[in-house]
């Protein structure tokens, strides 16, 4: 099948590559431009872009896809299908309607559930115990066009968002290949008006741990927002990111530590129960587990995680 590919970040290239070792031919790969990065502040192409010329693709990435040339573009390439998954532009109509068969979009959440840019962060953040991927075909509307297939899978109890980031899209990956092997015979289905949110971008003001909340919503916000942007909190006058956590046992005042033993890893009184703190990061330094954070910085039982100026988010982590 003559296919488009329309994505950018790191999610989006292993999606690329299965479309390629499955024997599709790619007219052109569509991603956001280079964007400065690195000290330097040099541009630097996508983890998309990159992967494209690597494999030999054409590239383009247009800063917009209003203008009549850029759609005259797209139509030209005469594609069967265009595959779109973060992209990170919206497509007018007139690019939904250019592929014969027209634009299919990968989307990281069980729809209706999480429509919107950050469905893997919230799907954490918000505790639900699944989620999935699925395949749908665009319209107009935010993720409203019909599924034309989809995979569920469990969230683990001690899952992050990196984690279940990397495992949807190789799902992802494995969905679009059988779903343009069976494009033809699949029934679009519409989705159901009930059970319709949406999931809001992850603003950075989300990430300060407020430490009064129930120790399962402290959990989820850590894991939610790990590795980016990171849930923090100060200790000792340092701001660390807390980046793995389950819930654990015990009960004292908000931000106290409970137990911080190199073996035994670090526990921290909510409002009501206590997080275990499994993953840790000092400014300027890698991420590190518990015990080799502990050996670094030693806490003694007792020490005070500092509680931020306001609240994180409400009670379910959203």
């Amino acid at each position: 099948m003559r296919v488009i590919f329309m994505g950018t970040p790191d999610f989006s290239v292993p999606v690329l590559d299965a479309l390629v070792e499955a024997g599709h031919e790619v007219a052109a790969v569509y991603c956001q431009p280079p964007r400065p990065a690195g000290r330097g502040k040099k541009d630097r192409p996508t983890p998309v872009q990159a992967r494209a010329e690597a494999l030999g693709l054409p590239v383009r990435h247009p800063v917009s896809l209003r203008g009549a040339e850029e759609q005259a573009a797209f139509a030209a390439l005469e594609a069967d299908v265009a595959v779109v998954v973060a992209y990170g532009l919206i497509l007018p109509q007139a690019i939904l309607d250019a592929p014969a068969k027209g634009c299919l979009n990968i989307h990281a959440s069980l729809l209706p559930r999480w429509r919107g840019a950050a469905p893997i962060h919230r799907a954490v953040m918000g505790g639900d115990r699944e989620t999935g991927v699925c395949i749908m075909q665009m319209e107009a509307g935010l993720d409203t066009g019909p599924v034309l297939l989809s995979r569920a899978t469990p969230i683990g109890p001690q899952e992050t968002t990196g984690d279940l980031h990397d495992r949807l899209s190789r799902m992802g990956a494995e969905l679009i290949v059988e779903a343009l092997a069976r494009l033809d015979a699949l029934e679009p289905e519409t989705q159901p008006e009930d059970g319709v949110c949406y999931a809001e971008k992850v603003d950075k003001a989300e990430a300060a741990v407020d430490w009064t909340r129930p120790a399962e919503a402290v959990d989820r916000q850590i894991r939610g927002l790990s590795p980016f942007p990171g849930a923090w909190a100060v200790i000792n006058g340092q701001r660390v990111k807390l980046l793995g956590s389950c819930v654990g046992e015990g009960d004292g005042a908000p931000g106290e530590v409970l137990e911080s033993q190199a073996e035994g890893g670090l526990t921290v009184a909510c409002g009501t129960g206590a997080v275990r703190i499994t993953r840790l990061q000092r400014a300027g330094r890698g991420a590190q587990d518990a015990a080799e954070f502990l050996r670094g910085m030693p806490l003694a039982a007792g020490a005070r995680f500092g509680a931020p100026q306001g609240r994180a988010g409400g009670e379910d982590g959203q």
